[in-house]
């Protein structure tokens, strides 16, 4: 069990880790390549390829077996850093990064789907801490790796991490990793597959470019969605699922958190380097006291939730939390070391929300949508991110006047002022939604969690 974990986590530390150490690539990619006008393309083309192909694993793991699908995720996404890593021009770069998504998309959702088959939910909480610790390991090793990459051997090298570790992950979980093969395999849903992506892209647009028709692309994608979904065999997300409160609860929070949270913590480094005049060292620090909250009551609450069998508690408190955070973001903005303690706040009630949501949806359904319901939840917090990302840079932009990410060091003192006043009610704005989260909560079903791991019910 140990090194099937190690090679588990060894994977969403890859997943996780790519999307926070190019932050401080792209510039560099930019200039080698050409192309300083693509730099959101790189971006879009990662987040949207990842975000697509996220309930496509949770489908085919359910039907065809979680350990090929996580086979084939680390594969392509090694293959995907390779080819970035040998490209000489910007439109092959972001056809590399953009492959490399469809393999990161499939391994955070194939790594937690597998826990969730191996350990049962009584005893999962313990293990929610590693998560944890994935991604604050990543959230604040990542732009340090990936700034000593640039000043010392440049950024291709960025991507020479990858191939070794992935192919430890794939040798660790081919020899250790051993799971019944699904018994029925209804055929892919392929309308509902393309019509979901179609709305993926229309919200990750609209978060990346501001563009309101893409709003309409997403409406329209959505709408199809819905219309498959009620004639397909197998829905790539069926309807069905949410008719149990044990299962819609959890992903609507993730979806209100997502956009919530993400929204926020986006637009926070270029809040405090443009309005309170920081440094990008202390902006990473304060969003690092947010991750040091989450890893915290991450690993207390699994570890908690495994001794008692209680787990509606923690979502309960932790909205409340994050909310009262978030709130205090919008008030306290002034000031470098009360914003620091409003984003602990809203950390440490983010660690009591996150993990528990897959744990709970997870516990809610059967064996053959255990996938289904670990993409869902990761799926609808990522369509929430962005979304909140759009909508908190399009506010702040319209309350200033400015785009939210103009660099520092190109504003005048008068424009400095205006953002400074345009963002902590932006942020503060934020905060409802989570009251929403925390009424949500309060509604969750506080099911029995299982005592026996999915493998060991199918054996």
């Amino acid at each position: 069990m140990g090194l099937v974990l190690s090679g588990l986590i060894l994977a969403m530390l890859l997943g996780a880790l790519d999307q926070t150490i190019m932050a401080p690539a792209l510039p560099a990619v930019a200039a080698s390549l050409g192309g300083l006008d693509q730099m959101p393309a790189v971006v879009t083309a990662y987040l949207v390829a990842a975000t697509v192909v996220m309930p496509v694993y949770g489908k085919l793991g359910d039907r065809y077996g979680r350990k090929p699908t996580m086979q084939v995720a680390i594969v392509v996404f090694v293959a995907g850093a390779v080819l970035c890593a040998l490209a000489t021009s910007m439109p092959q770069f972001i056809v590399a990064r953009a492959i490399q998504g469809l393999g990161g998309g499939g391994l955070m959702i194939g790594a937690q789907a597998i826990i969730g088959e191996i350990v049962s939910p009584r005893e999962r909480g313990r293990y929610l801490g590693f998560i944890g610790a994935a991604y604050v390991v990543a959230a604040v090793g990542g732009p340090l790796v990936g700034g000593l990459f640039i000043d010392r051997l440049g950024w291709r090298w960025i991507f020479a991490i990858y191939p070794p570790l992935g192919l430890l992950a794939l040798v660790v979980l081919s020899a250790t990793l051993r799971l019944p093969r699904p018994q029925r395999r209804a055929p892919l849903d392929v309308a509902g597959a393309l019509t979901l992506a179609v709305a993926v892209v229309g919200v990750v647009m609209v978060g990346q470019t501001g563009n309101p028709v893409f709003l309409v692309v997403a409406a329209a994608g959505l709408v199809a969605w819905l219309v498959s979904a009620r004639f397909a065999k197998d829905p790539i997300l069926p309807l069905r699922l949410f008719r149990d409160r044990a299962f819609a609860v959890p992903v609507a929070i993730s979806l209100l958190i997502g956009f919530a949270l993400f929204g926020t913590i986006t637009y926070m480094p270029a809040y405090l380097q443009i309005a309170l005049r920081t440094s990008a060292t202390q902006a990473g620090l304060l969003v690092t006291a947010l991750m040091g909250g989450v890893l915290l009551t991450t690993t207390l609450s699994g570890r908690l939730i495994t001794r008692t069998g209680v787990y509606k508690p923690y979502p309960v408190v932790g909205t409340a939390a994050a909310g009262a955070g978030l709130a205090l973001i919008g008030l306290v903005g002034g000031s470098a070391v009360a914003l620091a303690g409003a984003m602990l706040l809203t950390g440490l009630g983010v660690g009591l929300v996150m993990q528990v949501m897959v744990l709970a949806a997870q516990n809610a359904v059967a064996y053959e949508d255990l996938g289904t319901a670990t993409s869902s939840v990761t799926f609808l917090r990522q369509i929430g991110a962005s979304a909140g990302v759009a909508l908190v840079g399009a506010l702040i932009t319209l309350r200033s006047g400015i785009s939210a990410t103009t660099a520092p060091a190109e504003l005048p003192e008068s424009v400095r002022e205006a953002f400074a006043e345009a963002a902590p009610p932006v942020f503060a704005a934020m905060a409802p939604l989570l009251v929403v989260a925390f009424l949500l909560a309060l509604a969750l079903p506080a099911r029995p969690l299982r005592t026996t791991a999915y493998v060991e019910e199918r054996a």
